[in-house]
């Protein structure tokens, strides 16, 4: 008999893409995701941005940075979702602490 591999099942979670805008915080980002759709009445194509706080545990995304987020239970106050991974590094940004102060 053989052994499959068992992967974690976290239930129906939501996922969403987005930019991250801020990560000024300790163990907090900032994401900007965006939805299109069009109009109820006049069809017109609408693009809505909503903000999330994530929480990201290594500190690894970066302002710039096209990640993908997971719905978690509530870590604080405003914090939801949690970081799941960094699809897209952001080109030219330089982190704060290499930059000649």
């Amino acid at each position: 008999m053989t052994q499959s591999t068992t992967t974690v099942v976290r239930g129906n979670r939501k996922e969403r893409l987005g930019e991250v805008l801020s990560s000024k915080m300790a163990k907090t980002i900032v994401v900007r995701v965006q939805r299109r759709f069009p109009h109820p009445q006049f069809k017109k194509v609408v693009t809505q941005y909503k903000k999330f706080y994530a929480h990201d545990e290594k500190g690894e995304a970066k302002p710039g940075d096209r990640v993908r987020i997971e719905e978690t239970r509530p870590l604080s106050k405003t914090k939801r979702w949690r970081l799941v991974e960094v699809i897209d590094r952001a080109e030219g940004v330089t982190p704060v602490a290499t930059q000649g102060l």
